[in-house]
């Protein structure tokens, strides 16, 4: 099954996923790919990166785009999922469908409320305010979610929640 991890920037997503990782380690029937991305790697992600060309080069089970930047999840989950492997992996809303009409799914979205997704892109210092008050009106749109998470308070609850719906 694929487990597709989604929600707004600033929600908590990698960090709740790190948690999942971390006690799944060891689990040979649950996979946690790495994201392409064109972009280098800023503090608590764990992605490729790559040039566009190279990007361009690639072959993905998943591939979008958003932000300016090219992401991609390696084709290789395809042999993960036909060998009955449990694949989790963040990514965007705009590849539910398609992800549903190819694989066996389930849509974990892990949300917060505005202000703290708002006081989280902050501390990033990747955006100004206008950008992040930008961010959270475009990524407020209903995700069609077969498991909601609010991660509002500690991210080992929200990382707790998740490995309970995957049990």
């Amino acid at each position: 099954m694929l487990v597709l991890v989604v929600g707004p920037s600033g929600a908590g997503k990698d960090t709740v996923l790190a948690y999942a990782k971390a006690h799944l380690a060891g689990y040979e029937t649950v996979v946690f790919p790495r994201r392409v991305i064109t972009r280098p790697p800023g503090p608590g992600e764990d992605h490729v990166c790559v040039t566009e060309a190279e990007f361009a080069s690639e072959r993905f089970a998943l591939a979008w785009q958003a932000h300016g930047l090219h992401y991609g999840i390696p084709a290789d989950i395809e042999r993960d999922l036909a060998a009955g492997r449990i694949v989790i992996i963040n990514v965007s809303r705009g590849v539910i469908a398609e992800a549903r009409a190819r694989f066996p799914c389930m849509v974990v979205e892990i949300t917060a409320p505005p202000e703290i997704l708002a006081q989280r892109l902050a501390a990033r210092g990747r955006e100004d305010a206008a950008a992040i008050a930008e961010r959270l009106h475009r990524e407020g749109a209903q995700i069609d979610a077969d498991v909601t998470i609010i991660n509002d308070r500690l991210p080992q609850d929200a990382g707790a929640m998740l490995l309970a719906k995957l049990s």
